[in-house]
C-alpha cells in the first residue's frame, strides 16, 4: 500500500484528488463550470468571432483588434469589480447583474453594427461577462482541491472551443450574438445552486505543505497573476489574428477552418498530460517547458504563414495553451485561500487579452505586418517565462516544498 505522497503514481494521486473534490458542493461546481464556459465564450472562440467581425460586419484588421481588445478588456474590468465585491455582496446578485449587463449589450449588438457603436457595446458585454465569470472562478478557487477543479474547467474548455470553432462560422453575426444571449439567460434557473456568500473552511493538503500557511509572502499570488497577464497578452494577440494572418498568407479558408476545429480537441490531451506530469514533476518545471515551447511555435510564423507552418503552430499552440493554463491556475491556487486571488484570474486574463490585440492592431497600423505581431507575441511569452523562472528559483531557495507542489 502506498503511504508516501512522493511515491504515488499520477493515476493513484488523481484518484485520491477526485475523492477529495467530491467533498465540494456538486451543484455549485456544475453551475460554476457552465458559467465559465459561457463567460469565457468570446475568449476561447475569438479566432472565429474576430473573423466574423471582419467578414460579416466589414471591420478592418485594425478595427478587429480594437473590438476584441474592448470585449476582453471589459472582461478584465468586470472581474476586478467582482473580485472587490465578492466577499461584500451576495454572489447570486452579482451573477444576475452580470447576466443583465451582458445580455442587454448583446441584444443591442443585434441592432447597432457600426464600428464605433460595436466597440462600446462589446466593452459592456465583456464587463458583464467578467462579473459573471469571476463568481464562477471563485467557486473553483474555494474548492477542496482547487488545482483539480481548474483542471476540470480546462478539460471542458477543450470541448467548448471545438464546438465554437465548428458551429459559430456557420451562423450570421446576429446568430452568434443570440448564442451568447440564450446561454447567459439559461443560467438564471440555477443561480440558487451557488452559495450566496463565501464559506471558507480548511483545505486538503497538497504535497507536504499546508497551502493556506501564512509563512508564504502575499506577493507570490500577485507574481503569478502578473505572469498570467503576460501569457494572455500573447494568447489574445495570437488567437485574434492567427486566422486572418493565415488567410492573408494564401492559406485555403476551408483548410484553416478544419484545422481550428480539430486542434481544439488537442486541448483535451494537453490537460490530460499536464495532470499526469504535474503529479510527477510538480507544476512549475513543466510550466517552464510549456512556455518555452509556446515561444517557439509562435516564432516560426515571424517569417511568413504557410499551410505547413500554420498547421504546426496552431497544433502545438493549442496543445500547450491549455497545458500551460493547468499549471498557471494550479500554481496560483497553491498560494490562494478562500478564492480571494482566484477571483482576479479573469481580470488578469482579460487585461492581457485587451492589451495584446490593441498593441497588435497598432503594429499593423504602423505597417509592421503580421511578422511584427508574432514578434510581439513571442516576446510576451518569453517575459512570462522569465517571471516563472525567477519564481521557481526563488521557491527552490526559500520554500523547496512549494517549488515542487502539484
Amino acid at each position: 500500500m502506498v503511504t508516501n505522497q512522493q511515491e504515488k503514481t499520477g493515476f493513484a494521486l488523481a484518484k485520491e484528488d477526485w475523492g477529495a473534490l467530491m467533498k465540494d458542493d456538486p451543484k455549485a461546481l456544475v453551475v460554476a463550470l457552465y458559467m465559465v464556459l459561457v463567460g469565457y465564450g468570446v475568449l476561447v472562440g475569438i479566432p472565429v468571432i474576430a473573423t466574423a467581425w471582419a467578414t460579416k460586419l466589414g471591420f478592418s484588421e485594425i478595427e478587429v483588434g480594437r473590438v476584441a481588445g474592448m470585449d476582453l478588456g471589459g472582461l478584465s474590468l468586470g472581474a476586478v469589480i467582482a473580485a472587490w465585491m465578492i466577499n461584500r455582496v451576495n454572489r447570486r446578485l452579482l451573477v444576475v447583474l452580470g447576466i443583465l449587463i451582458a445580455t442587454t449589450a448583446n441584444i443591442m449588438c443585434l441592432k447597432y453594427v457600426d464600428y464605433d457603436q460595436v466597440l462600446w457595446l462589446r466593452l459592456a458585454a465583456g464587463f458583464g461577462s467578467g462579473i459573471y465569470s469571476s463568481v464562477a472562478i471563485a467557486v473553483f478557487g474555494m474548492s477542496v482541491r482547487p488545482a483539480l477543479a481548474y483542471n476540470l474547467m480546462l478539460f471542458s474548455f477543450a470541448f467548448s472551443q471545438a464546438l465554437e470553432m465548428r458551429f459559430l462560422p456557420t451562423l450570421s453575426m446576429n446568430g452568434i450574438y443570440w448564442v451568447f444571449i440564450v446561454c447567459f439567460l439559461a443560467t438564471l434557473p440555477f443561480v440558487p445552486w451557488l452559495q450566496s456568500h463565501a464559506k471558507i473552511g480548511p483545505k486538503e493538503k497538497n504535497t507536504a505543505l499546508e497551502v493556506s500557511s501564512p509563512r508564504f509572502p502575499s506577493y507570490l499570488p500577485w507574481v503569478c497573476l502578473g505572469a498570467i497577464f503576460l501569457t494572455y497578452v500573447n494568447i489574445g494577440s495570437y488567437w485574434t489574428y492567427i486566422e486572418l494572418a493565415a488567410l492573408e498568407g494564401g492559406t485555403n479558408a476551408e483548410f484553416v477552418g478544419k484545422v481550428l476545429i480539430w486542434v481544439s480537441l488537442c486541448s483535451f490531451l494537453g490537460c490530460l498530460f499536464a495532470t499526469l506530469l504535474s503529479n510527477r514533476f510538480g507544476l512549475l518545471r513543466p510550466l517552464l517547458v510549456a512556455l518555452s515551447t509556446t515561444t517557439l511555435c509562435v516564432a516560426i510564423l515571424i517569417f511568413g504563414v504557410s499551410e505547413a507552418k500554420f498547421l504546426v503552430s496552431v497544433l502545438i499552440f493549442n496543445l500547450v495553451w491549455i497545458f500551460t493554463d493547468v499549471y498557471q491556475m494550479g500554481s496560483l491556487a497553491n498560494f490562494d485561500h478562500g478564492g480571494r486571488y482566484s477571483a482576479y484570474l479573469p481580470a488578469a486574463q482579460g487585461f492581457g487579452q485587451m492589451v495584446g490585440p490593441n498593441i497588435s492592431a497598432s503594429l499593423l497600423g504602423a505597417n509592421l505586418g503580421y511578422s511584427g505581431v508574432f514578434v510581439f507575441c513571442a516576446s510576451a511569452t518569453l517575459l512570462a517565462l522569465i517571471v516563472y523562472g525567477w519564481l521557481y528559483l526563488h521557491l527552490r531557495k526559500q520554500y523547496p516544498d512549494m517549488a515542487e507542489a502539484t
